[in-house]
C-alpha cells in the first residue's frame, strides 16, 4: 500500500521543539490545512461545516529516523523520560510507520484561499489546537463523531496515575507580542517543552513560532520568556 499526502499543515511552529505535547492542549494555536492540487475540490469537504472537530492522520516527518525499524519500547515524557513502556501503549513519534493521529477543532472553512505567493490554494480548513509542525504531511481527514469517538469514562493507563504538573509562564516586558500570541505561547509552554532529562536553570532555550525566535529559561516551576526576535 502506498499513501501520498492529501494536504500539508501550515503552523506557527517552525520546528518540532516547543510543539504542544498533545492536540487540544494549546487551544488558541491556529493552523491551516492546505490541500494538494489533486484534492483541491470543494465537493471533498461538502458537509464538513456541520462538524466541530476532525481527526487528522499525519506523518511524524521530523522524528529523525527514516528506516521504519521496529523499536518495541519508548520512554514517554509523562513518565519522566526514564521508564520504558511498549511503543503501542504510547503516543511516541518513534513508531514503525511514523503515523500520528490528532483531533483538532474546526475554526472555519475557506472555500477560496490565497497563499503567501498569491496563488489560489482552493479550499482551506482553519483549525485550532493542533500539535503539528509547519509543513507536516496529512494523509487523511475524518470527522469526529461524539457517539463513537467520545469515551469520557475510559481508563488511560499510566497517564491516569502520572499527573502533568504545569509550569507558570511569565513574559518579560516589551516583547511586542499580541494577546492572542501570548495566550497561544502560554498554553504550549506551560506543558514544559523541554526534554525530561534536561533541568538546567541556566540554559536558554530557543524555538521558532510564527516567524519569531522565542527565547526562554526554566527555573523550578517557572518558565520565563526572555525575548522574541523577528526572523
Amino acid at each position: 500500500m502506498q499513501i501520498d499526502p492529501i494536504a500539508y499543515f501550515r503552523s506557527p511552529f517552525g520546528t518540532k521543539f516547543g510543539i504542544p505535547r498533545q492536540a487540544g492542549l494549546a487551544e488558541d494555536v491556529e493552523g491551516r490545512i492546505v490541500f494538494e492540487p489533486a484534492c483541491r475540490n470543494r465537493d471533498a469537504i461538502r458537509g464538513l461545516e456541520g462538524f466541530d472537530y476532525i481527526w487528522l492522520i499525519w506523518e511524524f516527518s521530523a522524528n529523525g529516523r527514516k528506516d521504519n525499524s521496529f523499536q518495541a519500547t519508548v520512554r514517554p515524557p509523562r513518565l519522566g523520560g526514564n521508564e520504558r513502556i511498549g511503543v503501542f501503549a504510547s503516543r511516541s513519534p518513534f513508531r514503525p510507520n511514523r503515523l500520528g493521529l490528532s483531533s483538532v477543532r474546526i475554526k472555519g472553512v475557506e472555500l477560496e484561499s490565497y497563499g503567501p505567493d498569491g496563488k489560489n490554494e482552493g479550499p482551506v480548513i482553519v483549525v485550532s489546537g493542533a500539535d503539528l509542525m509547519d509543513g507536516t504531511p496529512i494523509y487523511d481527514i475524518k470527522p469526529y463523531v461524539t457517539y463513537a469517538d467520545s469515551h469520557p469514562d475510559a481508563r488511560s493507563g499510566f497517564v491516569d496515575s502520572r499527573a502533568w504538573e504545569k509550569l507558570e509562564v511569565v513574559f518579560t516586558e516589551g516583547l511586542g507580542l499580541s494577546r492572542p500570541a501570548e495566550r497561544a505561547l502560554r498554553q504550549g509552554r506551560e506543558q514544559d517543552p523541554r526534554p525530561q532529562f534536561q533541568d538546567d536553570p541556566g540554559k536558554v532555550y530557543g524555538m521558532l513560532y510564527n516567524g519569531r525566535d522565542i527565547r526562554f529559561i526554566v527555573e523550578g516551576k517557572t518558565l520565563t520568556v526572555l525575548e522574541t526576535k523577528k526572523l
